[in-house]
């Protein structure tokens, strides 16, 4: 279970951004993950409650907002959404595509105190 090992990485990025500034406690944190990024977000999310406990983080909000795909056939051009990493373009078929969103995994902000 990779997500263990994300969660953690985030929440020591969150902490350390939080120490930053200061904050006693973190309230919420709001993550963006792509459809394509290979992550199961209810694994992520049960992790990183796991993983907060004893932390400045414990008991924070996890928002999660999935980002949707989107390709570029690198012959024709055309934009498509793939469903899975390895949809060819629905256009010309060719398997030559470019993921412009998708796979993201960030930290996109922190409600702290």
């Amino acid at each position: 279970m990779h997500e263990l090992s994300i969660a953690l990485s985030i929440i020591g990025l969150a902490t350390k951004e939080a120490k930053k500034s200061n904050a006693v406690q973190v309230n919420e944190l709001e993550l963006e993950i792509g459809e394509m990024a290979g992550v199961n977000k209810d694994a992520l999310e049960f992790s990183m409650n796991i993983a907060m406990q004893n932390t400045i983080l414990e008991g924070a909000r996890i928002n999660i907002v999935e980002i949707k795909s989107l390709a570029v056939c690198r012959d024709c051009k055309t934009r498509f959404s793939p469903v899975t990493m390895f949809d060819p373009c629905p256009c010309c078929h060719s398997h030559g595509i470019e993921f412009l969103r998708g796979r993201e995994l960030r930290l996109r902000s922190l409600v702290i105190e």
